[in-house]
């Protein structure tokens, strides 16, 4: 679903961290997705991420609630807030921050482009909200 992979430094920041250096995966054109909906990109990141527009922005999120394990591309979104099918948990679109419990921590936030009509996703352009490590406040059954 997306054409291209590259990695470029483009030297600006983005949510207080540097994004130079950064790959940039082409998305394609995103121009259809309208306000309040999203579209999964599996192949992307090693749980896929989910990217969403709100407030006119494009966003994304790894694909993966830290609290339970699933997709969050099946969920909710209202507003900037992206809603896990499973147990609630919420995120923040614009930033992976959590709204607190079930979760407890947030999930990666990857900057959005928009080029020319083609959208791009700056992977490790940002980080969750939250500095927990990847698995910190995941739920676990084993």
């Amino acid at each position: 679903m997306f054409a291209s992979s590259t990695t470029t430094s483009i030297g600006t920041s983005h949510g207080g961290r540097s994004v130079a250096d950064a790959e940039r995966i082409e998305l394609g054109d995103l121009s259809d997705l309208a306000d309040g909906q999203l579209r999964c990109f599996e192949q992307i990141g090693p749980d896929g991420i989910v990217v969403c527009r709100a407030g006119g922005e494009l966003y994304a999120l790894d694909d993966n609630c830290s609290h339970a394990d699933t997709p969050l591309s099946e969920g909710r979104l209202r507003g900037f807030g992206l809603t896990c099918p499973l147990h609630g948990a919420s995120f923040d679109v614009r930033d992976g921050s959590h709204s607190g419990p079930p979760a407890w921590e947030g999930v990666g936030c990857h900057v959005v482009e928009e080029v020319d009509g083609v959208a791009l996703v700056v992977m490790g352009g940002r980080s969750g909200g939250d500095d927990a490590g990847p698995d910190a406040g995941r739920l676990r059954t084993r």
